[in-house]
C-alpha cells in the first residue's frame, strides 16, 4: 500500500494539547480521529510494520494492539476508546448487508421509531443500579501505548437516549406529551455518563474526554435550543468541568448544524475543541474564522469528498484546507470517522498531505 509514512512523527500529546488550548501555534500538522473502523485497521495492518502478534494473545487484545499500532504508525498523538457500559438492556436494531469498500458483511443501525422506554413502567423496569462503566480497555490499551501518546475516552448522553432508550420519534413526542419522564431519563443517564467519565479520567493513559453526541441535522438542531439548555448542556458542562478539574481537555464531537448553540458550547459548556464538519453546513476554515480564537477545530475533511473524490482532486482539497487552517487551533482528520467505506488510498493521501505541510 503506497503513501504509508515510513518515518511517522513521534506521538506528542502534550504538544497537541498546547495547540488545542491555544497556548502554542502548531509547528506541524497534528492528526485527530474519533475512530478508525476495525476493517480499515485490519487492511492497513498488512502493510504496517511492527505488527507481530503475541503468542496466545486473545482476539480482543489483538484488536486493541492493531488499533493502537495503526494510530501510532500513521502519526497520531492520541487514540480513541469507548466506554463499555455493562448490563444495559437490549436495544432494537435493524440489519442489512454491508456494501462498503471494506465490508464487515452486515451493518446494524438503530430503529428510528420507538425505543424500549415508552412509559414510566418501562423506565422503572430497568435496573439502573446494575448499569455501570467498565474501563478495562484502558489497562489493555496502555500495554501497547507508545511514549508520548495518550488515549481519549468517550461515550454518549443524548444519542443513547435518542437512539436506544426512546427512539427518534418517541423522544420528539414524549418531550411534549411526557416531559417529566424525558427529564428523569436525562437526569438518570446523564449521571451514569458522569460516573463513567469520573471512573476513567484519572487513568494515567487518558489525555482528554472526547464526548460524542449528535444534536443536529443539516439545517438545525433536532430539538430546540431551549430543550438542549435544560436537559443536555448542564451535563456537558459537568463533563467538561470534570476533565478540567483533572488538568485535561474536553473535546466534543457533534454531527449536524448546531451553529445556533455554538456560543453555549464554547462559553457555557467550555468545550476545548469541536469536531465533526460537513462543508454543506460550515467548512472548517469558515468555522475557524468565526470561532478559532475561542475554541479548536478538529478534523474537517468532508466525508463525502473523502469517500468519493479521486485522489488527485482530494489532495488539492486537503491542501487548500491546510492553507486555510494552518497554523491555528486545528488538527487534521476526517469530518467524522474513517469508516470502512472510505477508500484507504484517500485516507492515506489525506495524512500524507498533512505530513507534507510546511509553514509559509
Amino acid at each position: 500500500m503506497k503513501n504509508i509514512p515510513s518515518d511517522p512523527w513521534p506521538p506528542d500529546f502534550e504538544e497537541l494539547e498546547k495547540v488545542i488550548t491555544g497556548r502554542k501555534d502548531p509547528e506541524r500538522v497534528h492528526f485527530v480521529e474519533l475512530g478508525v473502523d476495525e476493517e480499515v485497521c485490519a487492511y492497513l495492518e498488512q502493510d504496517l510494520s511492527h505488527q507481530e502478534g503475541t503468542a496466545g494473545e486473545p482476539s480482543h487484545m489483538g484488536d486493541i494492539r492493531r488499533m493502537i499500532n495503526t494510530y501510532a504508525r500513521l502519526g497520531y498523538d492520541s487514540a480513541h476508546v469507548w466506554c463499555d457500559m455493562q448490563d444495559l438492556p437490549a436495544f432494537k436494531e435493524r440489519r442489512a448487508a454491508d456494501s462498503a469498500v471494506l465490508s464487515r458483511g452486515e451493518r446494524t443501525w438503530v430503529e428510528e421509531g420507538g425505543g424500549i422506554i415508552k412509559s414510566w413502567e418501562d423506565f422503572e423496569r430497568i435496573d439502573w443500579g446494575d448499569v455501570r462503566a467498565d474501563w478495562g480497555i484502558l489497562d489493555r490499551a496502555a500495554l501497547y501505548l507508545p511514549d508520548g501518546m495518550k488515549l481519549t475516552i468517550g461515550t454518549s448522553l443524548f444519542e443513547t437516549i435518542l437512539e436506544r432508550f426512546l427512539g427518534y420519534e418517541d423522544l420528539f413526542i414524549l418531550s411534549v406529551d411526557n416531559p417529566d419522564l424525558v427529564g428523569k431519563l436525562f437526569e438518570t443517564w446523564g449521571q451514569k455518563v458522569y460516573d463513567a467519565y469520573e471512573a476513567g479520567i484519572g487513568h494515567p493513559s487518558v489525555g482528554a474526554i472526547f464526548h460524542a453526541d449528535d444534536l443536529g441535522y443539516k439545517t438545525g438542531t433536532m430539538l430546540s435550543p431551549a430543550f438542549l439548555r435544560q436537559h443536555v448542556f448542564p451535563w456537558f458542562r459537568k463533563y467538561a468541568d470534570l476533565a478540567h478539574k483533572h488538568g485535561k481537555t474536553y473535546w466534543y464531537h457533534c454531527c449536524g448544524n448546531v451553529l445556533e448553540v455554538m456560543d453555549d458550547l464554547i462559553d457555557d459548556v467550555r468545550i476545548d475543541a469541536f469536531h465533526s464538519f460537513q462543508d454543506v453546513i460550515i467548512p472548517i476554515s469558515e468555522f475557524l474564522q468565526r470561532y478559532g480564537d475561542r475554541v479548536a477545530a478538529l478534523g474537517g475533511i468532508d466525508m463525502d469528498k473523502l469517500a468519493r473524490m479521486e485522489e488527485t482532486q482530494l489532495r488539492t482539497y486537503v491542501k487548500q484546507t491546510l492553507s486555510d487552517c494552518m497554523p491555528g487551533r486545528f488538527a487534521l482528520g476526517s469530518g467524522n470517522t474513517i469508516a470502512n467505506y472510505i477508500p484507504p488510498t484517500n485516507y492515506l493521501a489525506m495524512l500524507e498531505e498533512g505530513q507534507r505541510w510546511k509553514p509559509a
